[in-house]
């Protein structure tokens, strides 16, 4: 299962590393230390894929510090959803302020190692969407 840091969350979801501090401070996201207290908090990814996909229904979405930023063509996300059949997998991604969706084989998705939580880059170029882990 994928973990990530406060920094890589908030950069994930488009917002300050206070917004999201604050988030798991109000119980909205769940967060881990270290048993013994040591160490970075940690999210665990489908926590975050979840508040991920409840904030691109969000009506203030549009307000976030991702809103500004140009996407250009290579987009970092989380993985929210993955659907699979015998052949093709549905592979669905927030990254920032941007729902992707990519079609791809079940093969290639299993590869990837794409599932809930999962760190992926959409690469975009023209009506295609290409899928890679960083």
């Amino acid at each position: 299962m994928s973990t990530y840091r406060v920094a890589e969350a908030a950069e994930l979801l488009g917002v300050s590393d206070d917004t999201v501090r604050r988030w798991v401070d109000a119980g909205r996201l769940s967060a881990t230390r270290t048993p013994a207290g040591e160490g970075p908090v940690v999210i665990a990814g489908p926590d975050l894929a979840a508040l991920a996909e409840s904030l691109a229904d969000h009506p203030d979405r549009e307000r976030t510090r991702a809103s500004a930023v140009s996407a250009r063509n290579r987009l970092a996300g989380i993985v929210t959803r993955v659907t699979r059949d015998t052949v093709m997998a549905q592979v669905e991604m927030i990254c920032g302020p941007y729902r992707i969706v990519s079609l791809m084989s079940s093969e290639a998705a299993e590869e990837l190692g794409l599932e809930p939580g999962a760190r992926a880059v959409a690469s975009v170029k023209s009506t295609n969407v290409v899928v890679e882990r960083p």
